[in-house]
């Protein structure tokens, strides 16, 4: 379980990285080259999302919980924002769907 989290949560950063250089270079807040380690950071989120052995729409299900949860502490760690206690509420219920899927017996 703790592998599968280890793994979900650097799958997210990569997922926020690659999505956060870019936008850094539209609103003019970084040189354009951030588009090579944003690309980067999209493959190698593909490929962490592939070295999962279930299915992949469970794979992708779960990590949406874990990925809302690592987009809000990118929210207070890097863009300075506290989330409210509602953020926190919503983490607490995608988490707890999240483990459900995870946790679910497979037959």
């Amino acid at each position: 379980m703790l592998q599968t989290l280890g793994l979900y949560l650097l799958t997210a950063v990569a997922e926020i990285l690659g999505c956060f250089l870019p936008m850094l270079w539209l609103h003019k807040r970084g040189p354009a080259w951030l588009l090579l380690p944003a690309a980067a950071c999209l493959a190698l989120f593909v490929w962490l999302l592939s070295l999962h052995p279930t299915a992949s729409g469970r794979v992708y299900a779960a990590y949406g919980g874990v990925y809302v949860a690592t987009a809000l502490a990118w929210l207070w760690l890097v863009d300075g924002l506290r989330p409210t206690g509602w953020d926190w509420a919503g983490v607490g219920l995608v988490l707890a769907g999240a483990t459900v899927i995870i946790l679910a017996p497979r037959t």
